[in-house]
């Protein structure tokens, strides 16, 4: 029956009744988790899949966050709200790992609102995951991958290593050769790529990587602060910083200004993303453009051309990165 098993079919199998099924289909939070788990896993071993038109699902895009609370998701947000107002669709707005319902998961509501199309940010869909949209005809694509999201799964990123290595040799450039880094966590791939770009030009340029320069942050401004303070307080300490975001930028100007050192006089810091505010921090902050808005605008028409039936003419989009010379770089002190 694989591939060819009715609903009825699959409920016989799973001893449950068939508007049981039809229950699980649809996201419903009225099923026993073990009688769900059984439905879910026979969906998946048949192959079933429900066949729908774009004019049948729900006027919605649904925009899935790992975490939904900094100006990086507005930028985000933006450019989903610029495809989906001209294509008259409303936008909602689920955060994977956030506190929901009691027994209710993200995808439990992604279910139960049927959308268009699913738009997943800093995330990543493990196989079930993929299985369940897939059973119910949910497109999806996958905005800047947490993990690698698979040959065959519609991604939109940014080039993050070309950016990496753009910072580093801004840095490089103006005479800097002891140069830290505050990364994000290590798990998502758009940070080990900005880190592999630092290192490789550093390598380039025949410096040494020196771990002890490096240190994992979370992408947010407590981290860059905790960090800051870290490499700042090394008895060698370094004389400028890549930041894996803007975020920790900010938390670095934090550790620098407790510390009493000015930027960039005694300490040059770029960050990355390019997000409104590095242009008002003082100084304005020198940093690496990533085009959220573009990039969520292009994931947004790639979703809901899956959803009309119309296969896009690649799987794997990168938009590229650019570096934004602004106030907080310049020559190191005494050509240290």
């Amino acid at each position: 029956m694989t591939g060819t098993a009715t609903l009825a079919e699959i409920a016989r199998e799973a001893g449950v009744s068939t508007p049981t099924v039809s229950k699980v289909l649809n996201g419903r939070a009225d099923v026993a988790p073990a009688t769900r788990e059984r439905i879910e896993e026979l969906l998946r071993r048949h192959g079933y899949r429900r066949r729908r038109s774009a004019n049948q699902a729900a006027p919605l895009l649904e925009l899935v966050f790992h975490e939904l609370e900094s100006a990086w998701a507005m930028e985000v947000i933006r450019g989903v709200e610029n495809v989906v107002r001209e294509e008259g669709l409303s936008v909602v707005l689920s955060e994977s790992s956030g506190r929901l319902s009691l027994g209710q998961t993200w995808m439990e509501g992604v279910l139960a609102r049927r959308p268009m199309g699913v738009v997943l940010v800093l995330s990543g869909l493990d196989h079930a995951q993929q299985e369940q949209l897939a059973s119910r005809d949910i497109p999806f694509v996958v905005m800047d991958p947490a993990g690698d999201p698979g040959q065959d799964v519609p991604a939109v990123g940014a080039t993050n290593w070309h950016g990496g290595l753009a910072a580093t040799r801004h840095l490089l450039e103006l005479g800097h050769r002891r140069i830290g880094v505050i990364a994000g966590p290590a798990r998502m791939m758009c940070s080990r790529a900005r880190t592999d770009g630092y290192r490789a030009a550093l390598e380039t340029a025949g410096i040494g990587f020196d771990p002890g320069l490096v240190r994992e942050g979370d992408f947010h401004h407590e981290a860059g602060h905790v960090a800051g303070l870290e490499l700042l307080r090394l008895p060698d300490r370094p004389t400028a910083v890549f930041t894996g975001n803007d975020l920790q930028a900010l938390g670095l100007y934090e550790a620098a200004r407790e510390l009493g050192l000015r930027i960039p006089e005694d300490l040059s810091v770029v960050g990355f993303d390019d997000l409104p505010l590095a242009r008002w921090v003082g100084p304005p902050l020198t940093t690496v453009r990533q085009p959220l808005t573009e990039m969520a605008e292009v994931a947004t028409r790639m979703v809901l051309d899956l959803a009309r039936g119309r296969k896009p003419s690649t799987l794997r989009v990168d938009l590229a990165t650019s570096l934004v010379e602004r106030s907080s770089t310049t020559r190191p002190r005494g050509g240290r």
